[in-house]
């Protein structure tokens, strides 16, 4: 280094240390001496950004924390707020509504799917479930009669227009999804009773009770057919269906039926044609009895909401003067809670079995016991 670049040398580093004194200086005024005392990084950090103005960056929104091992799936996370508990009102409506939908459709009615499945031995309504306290007729069957040997009584008897009528029907399933097929096996069993409760001159008897057991086979299927119809299930069963007495007013006879069920949204359809079979003459209580009851029958079903309407129509299927069978509507209502009314028409042959072969129309008025398909 020469004699005359010395002084600008020196020159140079007394200017640089005159800037480093000076920017120390005003950090060291910018900066307060409480941020240093500060122990918690993120508070410290705030604390230097406050001193030299700088504004804090917008926090970005963070995906969803994972659930850690062992949280329960649906569970809030910890620190996340929990949904308002349901009042006591509102878990009583969710509870109605909930046993109101049961059974709503033929997919649960018949558990035609793998989700409806719910086992063997589980007793479900079949057909409809009613308390009739009032059931008037407009021409009681004083004095039944049959085509049978010695199936005609020989006196009329002093019946009332006015009874009570009750029906229970429950069903179960024996036999779930055979051989891994879509085929469940069930049994069934409805009886269905008329009193004369309101005819104090004869003792009050039980005009008339029939016991109907059943075993069928459901294969349930999803087959789309027109206008939003489907087909769900094909059947198969046999039914035994008696009045349990003694000549002359023993009744019974014995049937294969088929069966189809239809299905859109609320409406559903029942086809269910039979053939009955025959007996011997000698011990045939009621000759030609699918005559007057019929050889089949369709039954009509829509839900509203807490309403249920079902519509059964039988026929004979035969003109002329053989053309016979029935209508019966049944309309349950709700009244409050699970207390539904219960509505039954019926005009036609055969509303009993001892009335196989007598025309008359009742009008019944009641409860529904439970649900009812």
């Amino acid at each position: 280094m020469t004699d005359a670049s010395a002084p600008l040398a020196a020159l140079r580093l007394a200017t640089l240390a005159l800037l480093a004194l000076t920017c120390g200086h005003a950090a060291a005024q910018t900066v307060p001496t409480s941020c240093l005392v500060i122990v918690d990084d993120a508070q410290r950090l705030e604390c230097y950004d406050r001193a030299v103005g700088r504004v804090a960056p917008v926090p970005m929104p963070m995906p969803p924390a994972a659930a850690s091992p062992g949280t329960v799936p649906g569970a809030p996370l910890p620190g996340s707020t929990s949904p308002a508990a349901p009042t006591p009102e509102e878990a009583a409506k969710l509870a109605r509504d909930e046993r109101r939908a049961r059974g709503g459709s033929l997919g649960e009615r018949w558990e035609l799917d793998p989700t409806t499945k719910q086992g063997r031995f589980l007793l479900r309504p079949y057909k409809p479930m009613y308390v009739l306290p009032v059931r008037w007729s407009s021409d009681p069957n004083q004095q039944p009669t049959s085509d049978g040997v010695g199936n005609s009584v020989s006196a009329a008897q002093d019946l009332r227009s006015v009874e009570a009528a009750f029906q229970i029907s429950l069903k179960s399933k024996i036999w779930e999804t055979v051989g891994g097929s879509n085929l469940d096996v069930w049994l069934g069993y409805t009886q269905k009773s008329h009193w004369q409760v309101y005819t104090p001159q004869l003792s009050r008897p039980f005009r008339e009770t029939n016991y109907e057991p059943e075993v069928f086979g459901i294969w349930g299927i999803d087959q789309p057919l027109f206008l939003g119809w489907r087909a769900r299930f094909l059947g198969l069963g046999f039914t035994h269906q008696s009045n349990g007495r003694s000549e002359p007013l023993s009744r019974s006879w014995n049937r294969v039926i088929a069966q189809a069920g239809f299905e859109n949204g609320d409406w559903s359809v029942l086809a269910r044609p039979w053939w009955r079979i025959s007996e011997r003459a000698e011990v045939d209580d009621n000759p030609g009895i699918e005559n007057w009851i019929g050889r089949g029958e369709l039954v009509v079903t829509r839900r509203a909401g807490a309403h249920h309407v079902s519509l059964q129509m039988r026929h004979s299927l035969r003109g002329g003067d053989a053309s016979r069978g029935s209508v019966m509507l049944d309309w349950a209502f709700p009244l409050s809670s699970y207390l539904k009314g219960h509505v039954q028409v019926f005009s036609g042959y055969g509303e009993s079995l001892i009335d196989y072969n007598y025309r008359q129309t009742t009008v019944g008025l009641g409860f529904s016991l439970v649900e009812w398909q």
